[in-house]
């Protein structure tokens, strides 16, 4: 049997291996959920540095083999693939298309106290049509210089 077979998974903080059919701790904020830890005491290293204001480690089990899907056969040592479906601007423009991307109490409540003004609820409609338009520009411009990354400069 293979050496990665051995264990579960590794600790977040320690790597430590986990076994199979082991007891481990997991953080119960749900951005920390894909790490997983030996210890309490490996779940509270990470506590200090994530900043969690209200936080605990929750105790779980880890799968044995046959749950995990690990069985010894030549299918359980070939390479594992991955289809993504990738999102482009057209192919999701029609759903995404009414969706309001602004913050209308934020709206509101920045207009009523600098301008002691109100706002009427067909603004957001607007305002996230003209951030959808800055956006794709501003997409198109990190595209053409070959980044995947969208910059403040990139609206400019």
């Amino acid at each position: 049997m293979d050496e990665e077979n051995n264990y579960w998974r590794k600790c977040g903080s320690c790597k430590k291996e986990i076994g199979f059919n082991t007891i481990y701790q997991m953080c119960n904020v749900s951005s920390c959920r894909k790490f997983v830890y030996c210890s309490v005491d490996c779940w509270n290293l990470h506590n200090p540095v994530m900043n969690h204001k209200s936080s605990w480690a929750e105790e779980n089990r880890s799968p044995s083999k046959v749950e995990a899907g690990i069985v010894q056969n030549e299918t359980a040592n070939a390479p594992r693939r991955i289809l993504v479906q990738s999102k482009t601007l057209n192919s999701n423009a029609s759903d995404d298309s009414q969706e309001i991307l602004i913050v209308a109490s934020k709206l509101k409540q920045y207009i009523k106290d600098k301008y002691d003004m109100n706002t009427a609820a067909n603004v957001m409609e607007a305002l996230s049509r003209d951030v959808r338009r800055l956006t794709d520009r501003a997409v198109e411009k990190a595209r053409s210089e070959g980044r995947k990354t969208v910059m403040d400069r990139d609206y400019e």
